[in-house]
């Protein structure tokens, strides 16, 4: 297969497209794969190094309020649809996937205008303005969240099939994870992660919390701070009692996170589309903390998804303390029963075979 793959300004749309790429590759040997992209984002960076051919157009996007940059966007868009009609009568691809991002505007609707067969993925339960805006061309549309489909309803070929990203992790060796740790296997252990930057007020909270570890003497407390807080974390965690000091492992960031993630008893984290799929694909207990700070709140109705399936709590940022953080922390990790309720809960929401389904689908479109 001939598979054009286009998504991007974050990791949450960029390694979903990376997935679909790399199981249409298993599923058929020899097939040729183009990733289109833009020069700012971090496909630029992330996607050359996975070793994938890139090209790329220049798009920005559309601001909500009246603003002449928006004339200027109309512009770039036309500008990147004739563009990526050049890019896609050269490479001749048999479809065309989008995963969210402004740069899957124009490449999949001139996707569209070619006749190609295309499909979008939706990470999150809010879809994006870009791709409410390509549904209307699209082939199939595929979604995380079976509480995306509402959303969709009236479009083609809509399918509640996962996020690709879930397929990857199951794959991770959970024994690995507690040794790159330096922990016995089977240690119980929550990790808290607020993304690959960190997250300053989930560290905070993190930080209050941790002197209040020793009513749970039995567990150890993984810790990413975040490249640009470790420094900071690191001066105060040395003031914690020495009972609590040697259970906090403190990381700036983890290489190798499905195999941490596997072994995990309990995560806490924000509610990023891709970081859902994993924790739900293990079957991990999970308190989220929604960014507030992310496009139309998106992470909110993410985490909301989990909790009304009683997989995970919600704690919104308004209201994250240390104490009410260390409250869900303690009572989870003390009540076997519940924890293991939410992690069959948990489980039970987790699309590990998103991948293949998405195959099928793309399958499906091409003529």
């Amino acid at each position: 297969m001939r598979l054009v793959l286009t998504g991007g300004g974050t990791g949450g749309h960029i390694y979903p497209a990376l997935a679909i790429g790399r199981e249409v590759a298993e599923q058929e040997p020899g097939s040729s794969l183009l990733y289109i992209g833009t020069t700012k984002g971090l496909e630029s960076r992330i996607v050359p190094n996975q070793g994938l051919p890139f090209e790329s157009i220049d798009i920005t996007g559309f601001r909500r309020s009246l603003s002449m940059e928006n004339v200027k966007t109309i512009v770039r868009f036309l500008q990147g649809v004739r563009r990526s009609k050049q890019l896609l009568r050269q490479f001749k691809p048999d479809a065309v996937v989008g995963t969210g991002g402004y740069v899957c505007g124009p490449v999949v609707y001139a996707a569209s205008r070619l006749g190609i067969p295309t499909l979008i993925h939706e990470q999150n339960v809010m879809p994006g303005l870009t791709n409410k805006f390509l549904s209307r061309y699209a082939d199939g549309v595929a979604v995380s969240f079976a509480d995306s489909l509402p959303h969709f309803s009236g479009k083609r070929n809509v399918v509640h099939a996962g996020n690709p990203v879930a397929s990857t992790v199951v794959k991770a060796d959970r024994g690995r994870g507690f040794q790159s740790l330096g922990l016995p296997a089977n240690t119980p252990f929550v990790l808290a992660v607020g993304g690959s930057r960190g997250a300053k007020a989930l560290n905070e909270a993190i930080l209050q919390m941790l002197p209040g570890l020793d009513n749970l003497p039995d567990v150890h407390f993984v810790f990413v701070t975040g490249e640009r807080y470790y420094e900071e974390a690191r001066a105060r965690l040395e003031e914690l009692p020495a009972a609590v000091k040697g259970r906090v492992h403190a990381l700036n960031y983890i290489n190798n996170m499905p195999e941490v993630l596997s072994a995990a008893s309990l995560v806490v984290s924000r509610a990023g589309a891709s970081s859902l799929a994993e924790i739900t694909s293990l079957g991990i207990p999970s308190i989220l903390i929604p960014s507030p700070n992310v496009t139309n709140n998106h992470q909110q109705p993410n985490a909301e998804s989990l909790a009304d399936a009683g997989a995970g709590v919600m704690i919104l940022e308004k209201d994250l303390t240390g104490e009410k953080l260390l409250k869900n922390v303690s009572e989870i990790m003390k009540d076997r029963v519940r924890r293991q309720a939410m992690a069959e809960a948990s489980r039970g929401l987790g699309m590990p075979k998103a991948a293949s389904s998405i195959y099928e689908q793309i399958k499906g479109i091409v003529k």
